[in-house]
């Protein structure tokens, strides 16, 4: 009785599986419709609940630990009440967010972060604050024979605040 029931779970479960496979397989994007996609807003990602643990652990990897970041008492007395997020966590959390998005389904050889335009830091993210980003496809520009550059804009936000936490235009190269 236990196999068949172990069975057929493991059944469902491929099946689920080829379902998941078929319908992101349905949603590629070709390149054709990456024009449409211009000015458009093409992503808003699900929210992620920024940590003491992950600013902590952003500190330690970048050797950034200063103390508005990771000394919690210390930042209580601060005009800020709170320790905040260093801004280039929250700029390092874009390709999280935007693999959330359509351009994470081009059909692609390769696709790789080129750089970055215009970045403002404009909100402090505390522990606890919930962030997500919106994208708009802000330019196209051809690069050589199935090459593209695309500049996207990533809007920051964070949950019950009017202010961004960024705003950062995030360029890609793109080789179809």
């Amino acid at each position: 009785m236990q196999i068949k029931i172990k069975m057929e779970e493991t059944m469902a479960e491929e099946i689920k599986a080829q379902e998941r496979a078929k319908l992101t397989e349905e949603k590629k994007i070709r390149p054709r419709q990456l024009k449409k996609m211009l000015g458009q807003e093409f992503c808003v990602s699900d929210w992620l609940t920024m940590t003491q643990e992950r600013i902590n652990a952003f500190a330690d990897c970048t050797e950034d630990h200063q103390w508005i970041h990771v000394d919690v008492e210390k930042a209580a007395r601060s005009p800020l009440k709170s320790t905040i997020s260093h801004g280039f966590l929250l700029l390092s959390l874009l390709p999280y967010f935007l693999a959330q998005s359509p351009l994470a389904r081009i059909k692609v050889k390769m696709l790789f972060n080129y750089g970055l335009d215009r970045i403002r830091f404009i909100t402090p993210v505390k522990p606890g604050n919930r962030i997500r980003n919106r994208a708009v496809l802000k330019e196209i520009r051809r690069k050589g024979f199935r090459r593209w550059l695309l500049k996207i804009e990533n809007t920051l936000e964070i949950e019950g605040s009017a202010n961004p936490a960024l705003v950062a235009e995030l360029l890609v190269f793109v080789f179809f």
